[in-house]
């Protein structure tokens, strides 16, 4: 398996070099040169694993080696270590057609976890392999933050700075970055939102004299690693939804902002997964169901919403998914979105809309509709959804096949949105985990939504200053 980027400007190169280069260094995403394709008789083999060895099993199709088995084997399952199911991925019966694959038993109570806790192991060994510095540079719309940080505080030869949108994230998700009080830990409240965190980041990504001096490493979904990790839990789902139910083919409805996790689906499927639809959830920042219903991809007036992570207008993974819809063609994917950056949108028509309109289905949830949801579902079957989760369930009920099974993703514990908890009238048991947060200090830097600032402070912690 080798990886080359969507903008054609980066070279076949190997598993660790593109783990390490994160962002194509052409400005593009990195992507398997060919999509494995998995046959019958291997998912019918792997239908019997548990997650770690389907963890292995997927992972050993695109690590090429590099990583010997055995200590590959040693880095996932410390990876999966700290889950509070040993199911890790488990998937719970809604009702007779609609599954939820709660995706929050990690240590941050966010499905980042399971992509996350692995990254921070990897990042770890070669740091230690390569005696060599790691700084991790990210930004989150609230749980990313919290897992990155988990995976490595308190790692020799790592540090790690999060840029978070300031007071656009939930009190818990805050929380779970803030307290942290390891010295190779940076959080950054910046003054703005999340797509002006994430467009700093793609810019200092994108400089290569500063990313090359900095050692920066990319920990957002633009690092294909955390796509790679994602797959597992669809092909997992499928396979726990198949043995009860005996469904040949099961759809998903997936909570998104930033595309990722609806674009490892889109993986899962290209692999060979029996995956009907794959259908969007976004919420009133919906611009990738515009995109999906009409093919232009523009972002709107940014809308602070009860599912806080799914407030993007942006998505890293969209330049990904658009290279597949355009058949692989990197120069019209380039063409694209240099357009987007100079003109602020993409229109695509014809053949690639009807490709894109064949892949996806989407569903934009309202503010109203996504509390009742949570209402609905707790009164009728006493399960608690958090808001992202609702808003997957929502899209699901108005959007799935009669007669085909569907699995919704529970991205995130109810405990980490009371907010949105509260409006419903319900009153929740927090874990003891969050409970905890609110009597620990807090540790983070404010700044204004420059440029200039962000490399201030990050120039700052890198040299030890």
């Amino acid at each position: 398996m080798e990886f080359v980027s969507t903008r054609g400007n980066v070279g076949k190169i190997g598993f660790i070099d593109a783990f390490m280069m994160g962002l194509g260094n052409d400005g593009g995403l990195l992507v398997p040169h060919e999509i494995p394709v998995v046959s019958a008789e291997t998912l019918q083999k792997w239908q019997e694993l548990d997650y770690q060895e389907l963890v292995l099993a997927i992972f050993s199709l695109y690590t090429n080696g590099e990583i010997p088995e055995q200590d590959l084997k040693e880095l996932v399952y410390a990876s999966y270590s700290t889950f509070r199911d040993p199911a890790v991925t488990p998937v719970r019966k809604l009702k007779d057609d609609l599954y939820l694959l709660e995706l929050f038993h990690g240590p941050t109570f966010a499905f980042k976890d399971i992509a996350l806790q692995f990254m921070g192991q990897l990042y770890t060994y070669v740091a230690a392999k390569q005696n060599k510095k790691i700084h991790i540079l990210g930004a989150t719309s609230g749980d990313t933050g919290a897992s990155a940080i988990e995976g490595v505080k308190g790692k020799d030869g790592i540090k790690i700075c999060i840029l978070h949108p300031h007071g656009k994230v939930s009190k818990v998700q805050e929380l779970q970055m803030t307290t942290i009080q390891d010295d190779n830990v940076l959080n950054l409240s910046v003054d703005g939102n999340f797509d002006d965190c994430q467009r700093m980041i793609k810019d200092l990504f994108a400089d290569l004299d500063f990313k090359a001096a900095n050692q920066l490493a990319a920990i957002n979904s633009i690092n294909f690693v955390r796509i790679m990790a994602q797959t597992v839990y669809y092909f997992y789902a499928y396979f726990q939804v198949a043995k009860q139910t005996g469904a040949k083919r099961v759809s998903f409805s997936v909570p998104t902002g930033n595309f990722g996790d609806i674009f490892a689906g889109y993986l899962a499927k290209r692999m060979g997964l029996p995956v009907g639809k794959l259908i969007l959830a976004t919420n009133e920042n919906n611009i990738l169901e515009r995109f999906v219903l009409d093919g232009l991809y523009k972002p709107g007036d940014f809308r602070m919403t009860y599912s806080p992570s799914m407030d993007i207008q942006v998505a890293s993974n969209f330049e990904r998914y658009l290279y597949y819809v355009l058949g692989e063609n990197a120069e019209q994917t380039r063409t694209l979105m240099e357009q987007f950056k100079s003109a602020g949108e993409i229109t695509i028509s014809g053949e690639a809309l009807a490709n894109v309109q064949a892949d996806l289905s989407a569903y934009g949830v309202q503010g109203q509709e996504c509390l009742n949801t949570i209402k609905q579902y707790e009164a009728a079957t006493g399960y608690l959804l958090d808001p992202h989760s609702a808003c997957g369930v929502a899209a699901a009920d108005k959007c799935s096949s009669e007669g085909e099974i569907t699995v919704s993703l529970a991205t995130a514990h109810p405990a980490k949105f009371n907010e949105a908890i509260e409006l419903c009238g319900i009153e929740q048991q927090f874990p003891e985990q969050i409970s905890a947060l609110f009597e620990k200090p807090q540790r983070q830097t404010r700044v204004d939504g420059s440029l200039q600032s962000i490399v201030r402070e990050l120039e700052a912690f890198y040299n030890g200053k």
